[in-house]
């Protein structure tokens, strides 16, 4: 399996907590700062689930930009794109095995159709995260790279990534992307609409639901959910829905969102 994703890595500053926030005032917590960012997740577990992987996307080029880029090429992944700018941030912040983040995609979205080498997408598949559809010019890249992908002779899945930001442009990217496979939570779905595609629907700790047929999750002691959907798309993409959920227990089990 040769496995393409395209989008954003990232720094991921983790934040696990025992106990609520107190605004203006402290709480003791565990913290992480690690390689992330959707698409890199995607690769790094498509990697270690034994796939041929690469990850395409725009990176800064500050100490930050150096920093994830070894750690994705740690798990075997191939890094491709342009290096300029400045590298993303995203702060996760972990509670009660539920997450809440805030987003800085620094210049992960300045990717242009013109960056892209059309031998980087030949692949068996194309992963997209849902992010690249949300604004110019990465979008045009990214259907750009489905063209491509599919010009090969590979299948191309997106993750709709979010349901506050989906909007009619988005949509209609969506549409014309006419991804083969969708992963998605229910009120993502809801927010999409009609889309003539393999549904893949993420329920968390109720497992997922593809083609009619409810998988329960896989048993595991949770510790952050932070890149548990990510391992999961990589998971389903190689081996199927047991695969998937497996991929997504280990990293609920682990403080970080690649393996």
């Amino acid at each position: 399996m040769r496995l393409t994703t395209l989008g954003d890595l990232l720094l991921d500053v983790i934040v696990r907590l025992d106990d609520p926030l107190v605004p203006g005032d402290d709480r003791m917590a565990e913290t992480r700062a690690v390689a992330g960012g959707q698409a890199a997740n995607v690769a790094a577990w498509a990697g270690a689930l034994g796939a041929s992987a690469r990850f395409v996307g725009r990176r800064g080029d500050d100490a930050a930009g150096e920093i994830v880029t070894r750690a994705l090429r740690a798990h075997g992944v191939d890094v491709v794109g342009p290096v300029s700018g400045r590298t993303g941030v995203v702060v996760s912040i972990s509670s009660d095995g539920d997450r809440t983040m805030a987003s800085d995609r620094g210049s992960a979205p300045d990717l242009a159709p013109q960056d892209l080498d059309e031998s980087w997408f030949d692949c068996d598949v194309l992963h997209l995260s849902g992010y690249s559809l949300l604004r110019e010019p990465i979008a045009s890249a990214a259907l750009e790279a489905a063209r491509s992908a599919r010009a090969h002779g590979g299948t191309v899945a997106v993750d709709v990534s979010t349901w506050t930001l989906v909007d009619d442009a988005f949509r209609g990217r969506l549409r014309e992307l006419a991804p083969d496979v969708v992963f998605a939570t229910e009120r993502e779905q809801e927010v999409v609409g009609e889309l003539d595609a393999r549904w893949v629907l993420k329920r968390g700790a109720n497992g997922l639901s593809v083609d009619g047929h409810d998988y329960p999750a896989a048993s595991t002691d949770v510790v952050d959910t932070t890149g548990a959907g990510d391992a999961l798309a990589a998971g389903f993409l190689i081996g199927g829905s047991e695969l998937g959920l497996k991929a997504a227990a280990r990293c609920c089990a682990q403080l970080g969102a690649m393996p």
